[in-house]
């Protein structure tokens, strides 16, 4: 089985979107890349009941390559969003609550928290487009130019890192930041961090973590 190791782990990322309520029912999908080839979730497949042999394996180009179900209706977007930029290794697409909220309302999450230095600073939200039809898929990568998540219009939210690990990471911390910022504006809205503070924040983010220490060993 091609990809086996990164079919089980997009596995275990896709049960944890229903388990940290990041979508509902068989909404959002994952993908993880390994060089020209692509797993991603099976369309209209339970998470829960989901195993790595469910996990279909396609080209860049779209091309099943290994998996005997159809692979997730957003395979056009996940595809786009690789093509794009190298640097991708997986993408997570979410319905999480307050993400999706701002969605509704064509609206993109401001620097309300640091955390959003995960996804590389404001999450800009695109159009409404089709679920599965091309032109969400270009819109999405376009809106993805210069960070790892974007807002879809009345829709959801599309995360990208180098792994599935920070990939996750982006969607979850995206929602925390979108929630602060629906609950700030129904107070009257909150203080949005400068320029300058996201420069900071972007900053110490490109060392967080074990970053620097893996580059020092």
């Amino acid at each position: 089985m091609r990809m086996q190791e990164e079919r089980a782990e997009a596995v275990r990322f896709a049960k944890l979107l229903i388990a940290r309520g990041l979508t509902r029912g068989t909404g959002g999908n994952i993908s993880v890349r390994k060089g020209d080839l692509v797993a991603i979730t099976p369309s209209g497949v339970d998470y829960e009941s989901m195993t790595a042999a469910d996990m279909v394996v396609v080209d860049l180009s779209g091309k099943i390559v290994e998996g005997a179900l159809r692979p997730s209706s957003e395979c056009g977007m996940h595809l786009a969003c690789y093509r794009a930029q190298s640097a991708f290794g997986a993408v997570v697409h979410t319905h999480s609550t307050f993400a999706t909220t701002l969605a509704c309302m064509h609206r993109s999450l401001p620097p309300i928290h640091y955390l959003i230095g995960y996804a590389g600073g404001t999450v800009p939200c695109i159009p409404y487009y089709p679920f599965g039809s091309e032109e969400l898929a270009q819109a999405a990568a376009a809106g993805m130019a210069g960070r790892n998540a974007v807002l879809l219009g009345n829709h959801g939210l599309l995360a990208a890192g180098a792994d599935l690990d920070y990939a996750f990471s982006i969607a979850e911390e995206t929602e925390f930041v979108a929630e602060l910022y629906y609950r700030t504006e129904l107070l009257g809205g909150g203080r949005l961090l400068s320029d300058a503070d996201m420069k900071e924040a972007l900053r110490r983010f490109a060392v967080y973590g074990q970053k620097q220490r893996a580059e020092e060993s």
